[in-house]
């Protein structure tokens, strides 16, 4: 037995562990602004009319797209992972589930964000 530590190098379950947990956190916070920004109506209608303006700016709408990748990669994983904790055959198929979630999710984001960014930059 060696008494070097070892290092774990990774490979597509441990990326998507991390990708998981990212679009959670990611999605959880918008969450957060979301509940509070339309909160703010009942408190100021003019200030909810101003943080709404800003949301119809290009960074924002760059956020949004953001949001939707995160939100479409966490909800295509999270069925990844319920399969791989009920199903043995695609938890010996995990790399190939990981290759699954992704293609999904570059076709829909393929046909998605050419739609979604002629909007935000004045296209259609």
């Amino acid at each position: 037995m060696s008494s070097k530590p070892t290092l774990y190098r990774g490979h597509e379950g441990m990326w998507m562990w991390m990708v998981h947990r990212a679009t959670g956190v990611a999605v959880f916070f918008f969450l957060l602004v979301h509940v509070l920004d339309t909160a703010l109506v009942r408190i100021s209608p003019q200030a909810y009319n101003q943080v709404i303006g800003n949301y119809k700016t290009p960074l924002y709408g760059l956020l949004e797209a953001a949001l939707v990748a995160a939100i479409v990669l966490h909800a295509f994983n999270g069925l990844r992972i319920i399969a791989v904790d009920q199903w043995t055959w695609a938890l010996r198929h995990q790399k190939l589930l990981v290759w699954i979630v992704w293609g999904i999710f570059v076709v829909l984001m393929a046909g998605f964000l050419p739609r979604h960014l002629s909007h935000v930059f004045g296209g259609a």
